[in-house]
């Protein structure tokens, strides 16, 4: 490595390593060595492997000064030739050893990634709904990204250079020292020249970096919301677009004004440097050139001299940023750390039972929840809050007891906030209650296996969330097995078979983000053809209809009966003409249950139910009525 190579690392170095020091955890490096020791055989022979080329950097520049001494001496051209021989052999080793040691690294190292991100996704995925809620997504997948590969660095790059640069210098000390001690102790007394301005401008720069870094973060923040679908809708009904570009406009000004800075001190740094590595080599070859015309030292040695100096600072500007790379490596392992600490609220017991075929009931028993607080579910760096709220803990569902048999359909209604959709999640245990028991089949929840819970138990959530994926990919999640002839089915029973089919792509046609390539009633029409290929023993559905016209809810209420009969049905529903033929409706308030009976019985009862009917239904037309613009929430 050059000179000039040298201090454009010591630079880089100091810059991408540079942050607040943090104490070094004992517990975290046992804990990583834990998590590493199944890359053990590989870990040992790459540092063996980074121990030989340390050794032949050194031999290089020692044959290179016998070169020079053969040819002063007036050698046999032979010992030239054969020294050159052994240098290009050297070389030749040096070079597959290299790329056997990059080998092993990039297996440590990407073997690291993958178990840690592996780890982490099978994490979170256990974690409950709560802790989705309330996590920034993009915290979240910076843990996946960047976090992990800073940790990945630890042994992939960190280690070894550690470990490379401790034994180059030492061999490459004690190699200078035996040729000349004087002109060692000269080139160490330099070093503090060289090393001192990169840890002073890497940190400078650094600070520069981390503004340019956090005005692209808002840059990338202000795009993403405003190039999506619904926030360029947004924008283009209530933004002002002078005032957003000029936004932008600032933002992207500071970053080239950093751009250009940075650009200049790293200019002004690496000429500084590379002034004082020249006058380092003046100094080997002026001091060494004395003492060889004096006849105290080889004209060998000076040529080893000058190419070891190289040797010598490279490994000590290295290690003298080591400790900030260790400790920037322990933060990152941390960091992934904390996700991997946090305790799922929702756990699948060893010996899970599994449920019954066919029908089955579904009951609540003296049911009692309260959302989880922050602490509980969250990290405030995920959240990129300073402290969690600490908020959470009051109950919001008051003893809730019904049971719905098998085939039977059971109704929910209520206002905005009831707590209708809360007891719903608590079925599939997208949350747990802290009270009480949620059983299908007479089986606890709680005691049933995740697997079973699934086949068992299907959804429809008022959003249809779709995936950035075709037709045909977001039908088959439920059933990757199902035949085409099994997808059309389904489409023609959700009333989509025609949409579907006139399609360029048909079946493979991307939806979209979020599925905005469809309208929000066809991708409720498509999250619902997914239940009836799921085919699920129980069905939720949480105001699955709310965004389809007349038409289209009358095509789907046509089509759900059909997959509804003799199956037991639990349905939130803010039209009230969609559960008059439910076996049993509950209406709530606040939390509770405060009448229940059947469509007829309610409005004969005059309480609340009769008070919602009348407020979403005008009297006219024989009284029917017609849906008023007043609608339940």
């Amino acid at each position: 490595m050059s000179m000039e190579m040298t201090a454009w690392n010591a630079l880089y170095n100091s810059k991408h390593t540079y942050q607040d020091q943090h104490p070094f955890d004992v517990a975290t490096v046992r804990r990583i060595y834990r998590f590493a020791h199944r890359h053990h055989r590989k870990l040992v022979a790459f540092l063996l492997l980074s121990s030989v080329l340390a050794a032949l950097t050194v031999a290089t520049p020692l044959l290179a000064g016998r070169v020079v001494n053969a040819i002063v001496r007036g050698d046999a051209a032979g010992t030239v030739l054969w020294l050159a021989g052994i240098i290009a052999l050297i070389a030749v080793t040096e070079a597959g050893v290299g790329v056997l040691a990059r080998w092993l690294s990039a297996r440590v190292g990407e073997g690291l990634i993958l178990d840690l991100r592996t780890a982490v996704y099978d994490h979170v995925q256990r974690m409950p709904v709560a802790f989705f809620t309330r996590t920034r997504t993009g915290a979240l997948v910076s843990r996946l990204n960047n976090d992990v590969i800073g940790a990945q660095r630890a042994f992939s790059s960190t280690l070894s250079e550690v470990f490379g640069n401790l034994v180059t210098l030492l061999l490459t000390l004690v190699v200078m020292i035996n040729l000349s001690w004087q002109i060692t102790l000269i080139a160490l007394a330099l070093l503090p020249v060289f090393v001192l301005p990169a840890r002073k401008m890497g940190a400078r720069l650094a600070r520069l970096e981390r503004e340019r870094a956090n005005h692209n973060a808002m840059m990338s923040t202000q795009m993403t919301e405003r190039f999506s679908a619904p926030g360029a809708t947004l924008v283009k009904l209530f933004g002002r677009p002078r005032e957003e570009s000029a936004a932008f406009a600032q933002r992207a000004d500071r970053v080239r004004d950093i751009g250009v800075r940075t650009a200049m001190v790293q200019e002004v740094f690496f000429t500084a440097l590379t002034l004082v590595a020249a006058l380092a080599l003046a100094v080997v070859y002026g001091l060494g050139g004395f003492y060889a015309l004096r006849g105290s030292l080889e004209p060998g040695a000076v040529v080893s001299l000058a190419l070891l100096l190289t040797r010598l600072y490279a490994p000590l500007t290295a290690l003298a940023s080591a400790r900030v790379e260790v400790m920037s490596a322990l933060v990152s392992f941390q960091r992934v750390f904390e996700v991997l600490d946090l305790k799922p609220l929702i756990e699948e017991k060893e010996d899970a039972e599994e449920l019954p075929e066919g029908p089955v009931s579904i009951e609540f028993d003296d049911v009692r929840f309260s959302y989880p607080s922050a602490d509980k579910v969250s990290l405030a760096s995920l959240e990129e809050v300073a402290t969690l709220d600490t908020r959470g803990g009051e109950e919001v569902l008051h003893g809730i007891s019904f049971r719905a048999e098998p085939g039977q359909m059971v109704a929910l209604v209520g206002s905005s906030g009831a707590g209708k959709s809360t007891l719903a999640a608590l079925a599939p245990r997208l949350y747990d209650v802290d009270s009480g028991a949620v059983r299908l089949g007479g089986k606890d929840v709680r005691d049933v296996s995740a697997a079973g819970l699934r086949r068992t138990l299907g959804m429809v959530t008022q959003d249809g969330h779709l995936f950035h994926d075709t037709i045909r990919a977001n039908l088959l999640l439920p059933r990757p097995e199902a035949t085409d002839d099994e997808l059309w089915a389904a489409l023609r029973r959700a009333r989509l078979d025609g949409l579907v089919a006139s399609l360029p792509d048909g079946l493979d046609t991307l939806v979209g983000e979020r599925g905005y390539r469809l309208s929000g009633g066809e991708r409720q029409r498509l999250t619902i053809a997914r239940l009836l290929l799921a085919q699920p023993c129980v069905v939720l559905l949480d105001e699955a209809t709310a965004h389809l016209d007349s038409t289209s809810e009358a095509a789907v209420q046509e089509a759900l009966g059909e997959a509804l009969e003799g199956r037991t049905s639990l349905v939130i529903a803010h039209r009230l003409s969609t559960v008059r033929a439910a076996d049993l409706i509950l209406v709530m308030e606040e939390g509770r249950i405060v009448e229940q009976g059947t469509h007829a019985e309610l409005l004969a009862r005059g309480g609340r139910y009769e008070e919602l009917h009348r407020t979403q239904f005008s009297e006219g037309e024989g009284g029917k009525g017609e849906p008023s613009p007043v609608a339940l929430a």
